[in-house]
């Protein structure tokens, strides 16, 4: 006979107290399970999005809507999804952990609620406190979002490497940012984390969560991301792979793997420049050197971080981890930043080496869009050096310059009807030394002011004359697809491209703007 219970879910009652309740009844055998909730929708929800998929139509409820309370209750349970054209060949299974489907876009999400839960446990924080962080921006949205409805303020120091779009971001949610120097070394004061920490200890009722040392931290995988893993992957899970960083993620969710399977290999990247690899093979802590990709890699050894549970650090480039986060946008959709290009990275070369039935999980940490104006950025990319040439469109080039003149310019051309008069003062005007000439948005002809010039001195009639009996013939018109290496072949013998965008000519490349981007 099938049994049931029934739970009664107080405000007083978390929902993983309900889970583990429900967990010990399924061992029972007890197969259905019956929950009454008193105006605690929100803990329903979070009790069957937290347990095995196959399990939640157990489950049923009684009279009440389905909400939750906050956006801090759709934290976690974030789903896999299997990687496919950026894998390349593998005998195994490579599945993303999609962190970015968090309500504040990252993985750090957990943190945030789990830190200011134990702080306000353990007494170290008072109504109406300051929360003092550092942070690259992540870890301050997660704790933004955890303290909006409890009333408590936020100060996060940000070195001048953080995205400005995060900066903002944590501005929207009313947070107070300071920005100090990525040039400072550990040592100094001005270092960011040692800047929190003094303003910490110096404003009244202010706490530093320290999420580098604070064991909330891997506590927040160890009880939650981990659990998802396992129970998604049906316990098949081989391979966990992560960035370094505070060593929140690593740890956390290591220890929970390994404690179900001590044969679980745990590969950690970082980035060339960061000094975590080298500690880890060496045992040395060697000064860092820059790097560009953020919230990952260290010059410090954080007390979260136990490199007992990593098997291998692999250094990843930044340039390797932009295009690699680049690809997963446009091959697997999924818009992400440069940390979890780099972790991918990592995962492509480890996946070569996977055998039938391995499963491998990679974490996703963050959404793309925190990186628009960075390697998400063509314009970023090109000043870093780190765009391949050989795959730039001329849309690209045209992004650029629109980048450059701060707007898009709308195409300056002559008319078949205006007079050569009008067209020389034009061009004068623009400081341009030729123009397309355009009839009802059709390239029909070009001028050059030194031809023009010329002929006007010989005959002063012709400034009074149509462009059409003057004009050369016109210049190439091409798709905005069409890439660099082509673009410079036709201008090798025409002045300008003109580029056409689904029938329409949009802009102009000239010699110079090909020069400025080779």
């Amino acid at each position: 006979m099938t049994q049931m219970i029934c739970i009664d879910i107080y405000p007083s009652l978390s929902a993983y107290d309900v889970v583990r309740i429900i967990q010990i009844a399924l061992v029972k055998n007890i197969l259905s399970v019956f929950l009454r909730s008193l105006s605690v929708p929100s803990v329903f929800h979070k009790i069957t999005t937290f347990l095995p998929f196959d399990k939640r139509s157990l489950f049923t409820t009684q009279n009440f809507m389905q909400y939750v309370e906050s956006v801090t209750d759709l934290i976690g349970n974030t789903p896999l999804i299997k990687l496919n054209r950026v894998i390349g060949e593998t005998k195994g299974l490579v599945l993303a952990k999609l962190e970015s489907q968090n309500p504040g876009g990252s993985v750090k999400d957990r943190i945030g609620i789990r830190m200011l839960e134990a702080a306000e446990r353990e007494g170290k924080i008072r109504p109406g406190g300051l929360i003092v962080e550092p942070t690259s921006g992540n870890t301050g949205i997660g704790i933004c979002l955890a303290t909006i409805r409890k009333g408590y303020r936020c100060l996060f120091v940000m070195t001048d490497k953080a995205s400005v779009e995060r900066v903002r971001y944590l501005k929207a949610l009313g947070a107070d940012i300071l920005i100090v120097s990525s040039a400072a070394k550990p040592s100094s004061p001005e270092y960011y984390y040692n800047t929190a920490k003094r303003l910490a200890s110096e404003i009244p009722n202010a706490i530093m969560f320290d999420q580098y040392d604070n064991p909330a931290n891997p506590d927040a995988h160890y009880y939650g991301t981990a659990p998802e893993m396992w129970e998604q992957t049906d316990g098949k899970i081989t391979h966990f792979i992560c960035g370094l960083g505070t060593g929140g993620t690593v740890t956390g969710n290591a220890r929970y793997l390994r404690e179900k399977n001590s044969e679980i290999k745990v590969i950690t990247a970082d980035p060339v420049g960061s000094s975590l690899k080298t500690y880890k093979d060496t045992g040395r802590l060697v000064e860092a050197l820059p790097y560009l990709i953020e919230g990952v890699g260290q010059e410090r050894i954080p007390g979260n971080l136990q490199f007992k549970y990593v098997d291998e650090v692999v250094n990843v480039s930044d340039e390797e981890a932009f295009t690699m986060a680049r690809r997963l946008a446009r091959e697997e959709g999924i818009f992400c930043g440069g940390s979890s290009g780099m972790n991918v990275v990592v995962a492509a070369q480890k996946a070569k080496e996977l055998k039938e039935g391995d499963v491998m999980v990679v974490i996703i940490c963050d959404t793309g869009e925190r990186y628009l104006t960075k390697h998400h950025s063509d314009e970023w990319l090109q000043e870093k050096g780190f765009l391949d040439t050989d795959k730039i469109t001329l849309q690209v080039i045209l992004e650029m310059k629109a980048h450059a003149n701060g707007e898009a310019s709308p195409i300056i051309a002559a008319s078949p009807e205006m007079t050569v008069r009008d067209s020389l003062i034009l061009m004068n005007k623009k400081g341009f030394s030729q123009l397309p000439v355009m009839d009802e948005e059709k390239s029909v002809g070009s001028l050059r002011d030194n031809r023009l010039m010329a002929r006007v001195l010989e005959d002063r009639d012709l400034l009074e004359k149509p462009v059409s009996e003057v004009m050369e013939k016109g210049f190439p018109v091409v798709s905005h697809n069409t890439d660099v290496s082509d673009a410079t072949q036709l201008l090798t013998d025409a002045r300008a491209i003109l580029v056409e965008d689904y029938g329409i000519v949009t802009g102009i490349v000239t010699r110079h703007d090909l020069v400025r981007v080779l």
